[in-house]
């Protein structure tokens, strides 16, 4: 009961101040303008920003450099790259920065970077102003891309920039000057919110991330707080754990001892597989093609840290570039790992029920089926949209690569593997529902699992709850919605269940004390992890308490360690 009450407590709190993210989300303009006196010149519009996120997917979004933090690391912030290239330009435009004495230039750098954050959104118009001299800021850095990403201004000095980034050569096509200053349009927009102070506040959109002197972001004193408090709850959780620990240790020893009748094998082993079981053995096969897969190219992508463009002398870059072996090998880790879980979810089923439920077998072969057309299709679709062979928005979104890290895989094949998903839950449902109801000394530990494999179901659905064109706050709070809570929570909790249960009928662990093992390990488990997935969103966009909440509940996820071994 107090388990079920401390989840609801910690899901509750954790959609309301999501919800309050979304409020306080860094404004997305209808348009960008510069003005000097009368004169008012367009920059971007909301429909440039729209298109240079479309452009930024067919580079591979967060495969290829990060924005706000989030994704890969040898390409740069894209976020804090425009946001330092625009300072160095607007601090040298009129040619006297590099001549002044120390004293001058910090007082230079204070008066500009005052004068930069200072939020120019206008609610009413949906506008943000900037001064003529940001303006010629964005149009040099604008050039500055045209030329790394192989439009106009091409050349040697690109081209070496290109393979240090493992970028690779003309990766929008041959004409792309108009795709990159929609996708500069972009990237500039997500620095405009790590550099702009939030209304009536003295923080930017992005809590002053990233540090960059320059424009005035440091560390702000939130940050030192919360960082000190969690160190000291984490000192003191592990303190707390210990004394429960050896508070109990003994009656736990009681409890731990093996009930009468201690088998000198296991009854396991001994069980005769059914159809369905020996159906599963495909599933076992998949996951190892895929783990290798994964491991080739997870060398490859390391390789490209090396040579950008080639692989020990072969130009690998033009039909598998870096952003695709990168989203292959993150993409292929949840899958083989999220397979080996379904199919030891599927084997176990019918032993749990003492019987096989009719047509069984043929929902594991569906679902393999399943399963592989979608693991199939997201990397072909994955490889022609990042290889330039599929270039409309729409189907790239839905058929080749989303951008985001870790659900990488076109909306298509997310829905298939969400279909795949909900088979699962029903083949395991029929078999756990009637060993549940038949009231066996398992119940408890049965609910659990069933419990934890709609958790597995259903929470992947969260990846719905954006879209293509969804704020990019928003997006990045449903995005570890799925990668948190799914990948770091309900599994674990799968993962111990079912283990619990085998140590059962191997007669290694009674039913009771198994099943409050499992009820104490998820409320650890999930004690810290339901509202420390707020510590992957520091810096989107999102209010200090965000940062307060992800620093204190995060810390507390690593106290169970403490007591491994």
């Amino acid at each position: 009961m107090m388990f079920g009450v401390s989840l609801v407590l910690m899901f509750g709190i954790l959609l309301l101040v999501g919800g309050r993210a979304f409020q306080l989300a860094p404004p997305m303009p209808d348009a960008v303008v510069a003005t000097d006196g009368d004169t008012t010149d367009v920059i971007f519009t909301s429909d440039d920003i729209r298109d240079g996120r479309d452009v930024w997917r067919r580079l591979g979004g967060m495969e290829l450099g990060s924005v706000w933090g989030h994704g890969s690391y040898l390409a740069p912030d894209w976020t804090a790259d425009v946001l330092h290239r625009e300072a160095v330009a607007m601090l040298d435009a009129d040619g006297e920065f590099d001549s002044l004495s120390e004293p001058a230039r910090a007082a230079r750098i204070a008066e500009f970077a005052a004068r930069l954050r200072v939020n120019t959104y206008d609610s009413e118009t949906g506008h943000i102003t900037v001064s003529p001299e940001r303006a010629q800021a964005i149009a040099e850095i604008t050039t500055h891309y045209q030329a790394l990403f192989g439009g106009s201004g091409d050349g040697p000095e690109a081209e070496a920039m290109r393979e240090a980034f493992a970028i690779p050569n003309a990766p929008l096509g041959p004409d792309p000057d108009e795709d990159i200053r929609t996708l500069v349009s972009w990237w500039w927009w997500t620095s405009w919110a790590a550099a702009t102070l939030r209304p009536d506040d003295t923080v930017t959109y992005t809590n002053n991330w990233p540090h960059e002197p320059l424009v005035g972001n440091k560390p702000t004193s939130s940050i030192f707080i919360w960082t000190f408090v969690s160190i000291v709850l984490l000192i003191a959780g592990i303190g707390a754990l210990c004394w429960f620990f050896l508070r109990e240790r003994e009656e736990w020893q009681k409890d731990t001892e093996p009930p009468p009748g201690y088998p000198d094998k296991s009854p396991i082993a001994t069980v005769e597989p059914t159809a369905s079981m020996r159906g599963v053995v495909k599933y076992i096969w998949i996951v190892a093609v895929l783990l290798g897969l994964q491991i080739l190219l997870g060398a490859v992508t390391a390789h490209y840290a090396v040579e950008g463009h080639e692989f020990y002398g072969i130009p690998l870059a033009e039909i598998a570039p870096y952003a695709l072996t990168r989203t292959w090998h993150v993409q292929l880790a949840v899958l083989w790992i999220a397979t080996a879980w379904l199919g030891a979810g599927l084997y176990l089923a019918p032993m749990i029920a003492g019987s096989e439920p009719p047509l069984q077998k043929l929902g594991v072969d569906v679902l393999w089926v399943a399963l592989v057309i979608a693991v199939l299709g997201s990397l072909a679709g994955e490889w022609l949209a990042l290889t330039g062979r599929m270039t409309d928005p729409a189907m790239v979104y839905w058929f080749g690569h989303q951008g985001y890290e870790f659900l990488d895989m076109g909306r298509f094949w997310q829905i298939l593997i969400f279909a795949g998903l909900l088979i699962w839950l029903g083949l395991m449902a029929r078999c756990l529902v009637p060993a549940i109801r038949a009231g066996g000394a398992d119940k408890h530990l049965l609910i659990l699992l069933l419990i934890s494999s709609a958790g597995i179901g259903l929470l992947f659905g969260a990846g719905f709850l954006y879209e293509r064109d969804t704020h990019l706050t928003i997006a990045e709070y449903w995005r570890w919605w799925v990668v948190h809570l799914w990948v770091e929570g309900v599994f674990e909790v799968f993962a111990t269940a079912w283990v619990a249960w085998v140590f059962v009928h191997m007669k290694l662990l009674r039913p009771s004390t198994a099943a409050v093992y499992v009820m104490f390990s998820a409320m650890i488990f999930l004690g810290g992890g339901v509202l420390g997935t707020f510590h992957h969103l520091y810096f989107a966009g999102t209010p200090e308490a965000v940062l307060a909440l992800g620093a204190v509940f995060s810390a507390l996820e690593v106290v169970p360690l403490a007591l491994i071994g």
